[in-house]
């Protein structure tokens, strides 16, 4: 139990993280439209988290890389914490876009730092288990955070719902700072960083990328199928609304029911760690979920979209636990930070691409045509994917023993 301490502290703390955040989203989207009456306000929240990522990215990996990690993720949920506090003050609807502008520039620190930290404080044979149960604690967020929010917003309104928030950024920042320090004393120098050194740091990146061409062709087949998912999920509630001539009761429990999905599948995740392979945590899930979005967009009743829907998530927990752990154990953790940055940029602008290019081919086509197509190519993608994975020579890239990833 001694050696859980440290992880649970961890998951504690990014747990309260993710519920405030569920809260948190639900109370800004009626915060806005309540201030604003403008749906395309609303819509304008969920562009600015890309564009933080394409400001703050192209360097954020050279900080990361070089600095402490707890202390810095303390420093980021102390700050993000602040500025969502200041938000229920303000009546002005570009400056809430500016700081929500600056708090996703935050966060864009804190993913690529807590999978270093993470990648160090956790040893290679116990990161499958600990990273299904991180996924079991986001999917309990999910169910949990939505429920909460809608009684707290009958009761006291959204502003409070956005205190929470940032209450639970800073009890976030609390547990953190339990944590140990996990950096070698060497990597407290503060180098100013410099173009030279951005050339530099990407140059390292795509040597990397050259030289771990196993662990890169199955990272870019596995990130394309989730991209696809994560357009597909733009189109999400215009299909139930508009095909399926759903409610918002129903679309509210296939929510609700796919989170609770998620959850179990993370719960048998957790428990099939010692006795599943990464592979099959990596390659079969994402090829489910694949088929869940197909199922999903193919659906005409209820019943077939929510229980597509709960396929889906049960396997989402299987494929982002082992993509998590595939990460950690192929990437030299020394250039995780950087290597982490550049990636997550890069996924920001295909996926903004994915989401506009299925928007604009719905508006010609039908939306249930276009969406299937899309989740089949999906489909295909992932069964790929799976192929690839299983080939011999991939083998290396999934062991799961202690060793260290050094380039």
């Amino acid at each position: 139990m001694k050696a859980w301490r440290n992880p649970f502290l961890l998951l504690s703390g990014i747990g309260v993280s993710y519920l405030g955040n569920w809260i948190y989203l639900i109370a800004l989207n009626l915060s806005i439209l309540k201030l604003t009456g403008s749906a395309a306000a609303v819509a304008g929240l969920y562009v600015i988290r890309p564009i933080a990522i394409l400001i703050t990215n192209t360097w954020s990996g050279s900080v990361i890389d070089r600095i402490n990690k707890r202390r810095l993720m303390v420093f980021i949920d102390v700050v993000r914490g602040v500025l969502v506090a200041v938000i229920p003050f303000i009546s002005s609807l570009w400056v809430i876009y500016v700081l929500l502008l600056l708090i996703n520039m935050a966060g864009a620190f804190f993913g690529p730092s807590a999978s270093v930290y993470i990648t160090k404080l956790i040893p290679p044979e116990n990161r499958k288990r600990f990273n299904s149960i991180m996924s079991m604690t986001s999917s309990g967020a999910f169910l949990l955070g939505p429920a909460v929010a809608g009684v707290l917003i009958m009761k006291v309104g959204t502003d409070l719902c956005i205190i929470i928030n940032a209450i639970s950024f800073l009890v976030c920042a609390f547990f953190i700072y339990l944590l140990p320090n996990v950096d070698e004393s060497s990597q407290e120098a503060r180098d100013r960083i410099t173009w030279k050194m951005l050339m530099s740091d990407w140059r390292i990146v795509r040597d990397f990328s050259k030289k771990a061409k196993a662990f890169i062709s199955i990272y870019i087949l596995f990130q394309t199928a989730m991209l696809i998912g994560f357009a597909l999920d733009s189109q999400e509630v215009t299909f139930i609304k508009q095909h399926l001539q759903l409610s918002d009761g129903d679309y509210g429990l296939i929510t609700s029911l796919t989170g609770a999905g998620t959850l179990l599948g993370g719960f048998v995740a957790i428990f099939g760690a010692k006795r599943i392979s990464l592979r099959f945590y990596l390659g079969v899930g994402m090829l489910f979920t694949s088929v869940g979005y197909a199922a999903f967009y193919a659906s005409s009743t209820f019943l077939i979209a929510t229980l597509s829907f709960m396929f889906l998530g049960f396997f989402m927990s299987f494929a982002n636990s082992g993509y998590a752990t595939f990460f950690q154990n192929n990437v030299p953790v020394e250039i995780m930070g950087r290597f982490g940055s550049v990636a997550e940029m890069l996924q920001a602008v295909i996926q903004i691409g994915f989401t506009l290019l299925l928007g604009a081919l719905i508006e010609g086509i039908s939306l249930q045509m276009v969406c299937f197509l899309f989740a089949g190519i999906g489909v295909i993608i992932s069964i790929v994917l799976l192929i690839s994975i299983f080939m011999p020579a991939k083998l290396s890239s999934f062991q799961e023993t202690s060793r260290m990833s050094n380039s």
